[in-house]
């Protein structure tokens, strides 16, 4: 996917750093990239997100850091009702250049460099860093400053996965930004219906194998994969949150075989559905 540059720079004016809440009715598809740090937390919500090649679900307490330049997005579940509401906190590499000499920055600078793929918090008891980021977007001056170093002090101490694999290239730049974005929104709004690459490479005017070899280039995914991904993720959101029978599930999420389907689920998650039911109900 060709990602959007987002100027954070121009937003943040004459601040160190920003902090700021998001409230919405759902969380849209808008793949991007920016040169500064970002810190998520989901406070309310579920859905997907999108880092680099890493596709995953989330839901409220999800908490993701990624460095400079990956690109990203979060979508909402369609199925939910659930408004949305998250706290971001971007700051640049030449804020953080300032501390980064300092011997007490040694764990933060470790945390940073794990970010440059993204990573995810896995502890449940994340009480301080919840309290730190919910105080942050209305602090000024240096107690910003400060509890942000002490917010990423407290994360670097906590076990995390990382997200995107480290043979992810990002294809940037402003060319073709449009025609991906909408190719991708097209796949998360209709990925239950049937979906080929057919369909796909006429929404943005290429042949379908001049599309395959655009999209493999940009996602280092397969166009199926990527399509697979979506559905999976959806998957596993009817699997906890509903009780209908696994079949039905996989048949309402595009799955046309219940054969493939369960080749699939296995291969993303490693585990059959009927256990991914089981350990995350």
């Amino acid at each position: 996917m060709k990602p959007l540059l987002e100027d954070i720079g121009k937003k943040r004016g004459a601040d160190a750093f920003l902090a700021f809440e998001i409230q919405a009715n759902k969380l849209e598809f808008f793949w991007h990239y920016h040169p500064e740090y970002e810190l998520t937390l989901i406070v309310e919500g579920k859905g997907t997100r999108l880092i680099g090649d890493h596709h995953a679900n989330f839901e409220s307490g999800d908490l993701v850091l990624i460095g400079p330049g990956l690109p990203h997005t979060w979508v909402s579940d369609n199925s939910s009702k659930e408004k949305c509401k998250a706290i971001v906190i971007q700051f640049s590499v030449e804020f953080i250049k300032r501390f980064a000499e300092l011997t007490e920055m040694t764990n933060i600078n470790q945390l940073l460099l794990s970010a440059q793929q993204g990573i995810s918090m896995n502890e449940n008891n994340l009480t301080l860093v919840h309290e730190l980021i919910h105080s942050l977007p209305s602090q000024k001056g240096l107690q910003k400053v400060t509890n942000l170093l002490q917010l990423l002090e407290e994360i670097a101490l906590l076990k995390n996965t990382s997200l995107a694999s480290i043979f992810y290239q990002p294809l940037k730049g402003s060319e073709n930004e449009k025609r991906i974005n909408k190719v991708c929104q097209f796949i998360q709004k209709h990925a239950a219906e049937p979906i080929n690459i057919h369909n796909a490479a006429a929404l943005v005017h290429l042949t379908p194998s001049a599309f395959c070899k655009f999209f493999k280039r940009a996602t280092g995914k397969t166009f199926s994969d990527y399509v697979n991904d979506i559905r999976i993720a959806n998957v596993c959101n009817d699997l906890l949150a509903t009780d209908k029978q696994i079949a039905e599930i996989a048949y309402e999420n595009g799955f046309e075989t219940l054969t493939y389907f369960n080749r699939i689920f296995l291969l993303k998650k490693n585990m059959c559905p009927s256990h991914y039911r089981k350990v995350g109900s």
